[in-house]
């Protein structure tokens, strides 16, 4: 059992633990809406990202720009119905999609590997649905990732920023009303405040995920200075978003929880 003050780690997925950039619902969601006719950026995909899917495309279609072209075009205001319909369209996208990004962060399984070493528990959340995750959790585990948990956005009755599916992954890790003991790892602002709603610490990874969205091909061929330029704005939104630790990926996890154990040694709570 680890002697850490810290007992647990709770991983996002997209943008945290695979798919550096969070680029897969990226492309999903520009082509679920141009399939009727409808222009979004991928900027303004991005604004919603970490809410359960559906959510996030109720987000979109509220969105004035795009809320505007729905109604010349459908000739009516976007709906609560409009948005369960798209989402069926949108799961078999994204599932695609997922698995096309499904590749680990590097550093991600060394990081893993140090966890479990040090006897702390994994669990995980996603705002990606069960029907999307099953083939990327079963690809995780052939290449040895196995979480004591993973929590989807429709296996709780209220998904992000509800603390539910942290509670569930606490529960399973047998840490139930523990939770200063844990640290949830996240890209997102909603995915940071179901850490924080759930009395956790909350660490940001503002390099690999959806705050900055460049790809892993963008980041390794930028300079030092054109890297910390660009980050400037996605470190400020998830430390803005409540983020106790803001790191480049989760490759430099270690160096966040030493943080975080220096801050409760100190006697701070989250």
């Amino acid at each position: 059992m680890s002697t850490s003050a810290i007992r647990a780690v709770v991983f996002d997925w997209a943008g945290t633990i695979v798919d550096f950039g969070s680029l897969a619902p990226m492309g999903a969601f520009v082509r679920l809406f141009a399939k009727h006719g409808i222009s979004i950026s991928i900027t303004q995909a991005r604004v919603p990202m970490g809410l359960p899917k559906l959510a996030h495309i109720a987000a979109l279609g509220a969105m004035p720009e795009i809320a505007t072209q729905w109604q010349l075009i459908k000739g009516r205001s976007f709906s609560v119905q409009d948005a369960d319909a798209l989402l069926k369209e949108f799961v078999p996208m994204s599932a695609a999609s997922a698995m096309e990004h499904s590749d680990f962060i590097p550093g991600f399984l060394d990081s893993y590997a140090w966890l479990q070493a040090q006897g702390i528990g994994v669990a995980t959340t996603t705002g990606y649905t069960r029907f999307i995750m099953e083939p990327l959790i079963a690809k995780a585990a052939a290449a040895g990732f196995t979480p004591a948990r993973t929590i989807c956005c429709d296996d709780v009755a209220h998904s992000r920023p509800s603390p539910l599916g942290m509670q569930e992954c606490m529960a399973a890790l047998g840490l139930t009303g523990q939770s200063s003991a844990v640290v949830k790892v996240d890209d997102t602002a909603p995915g940071l405040q179901e850490g924080l709603n759930a009395g956790c610490w909350t660490v940001g990874v503002a390099a690999s995920g959806n705050a900055l969205g460049w790809s892993w091909d963008q980041w390794v061929h930028a300079s030092e200075d054109e890297r910390e330029h660009a980050l400037v704005d996605a470190r400020a939104a998830l430390r803005s978003a409540g983020a106790h630790e803001v790191i480049d990926s989760v490759a430099d996890l270690r160096v966040a929880l030493a943080a975080i154990e220096a801050r409760v040694a100190a006697g701070e709570t989250p």
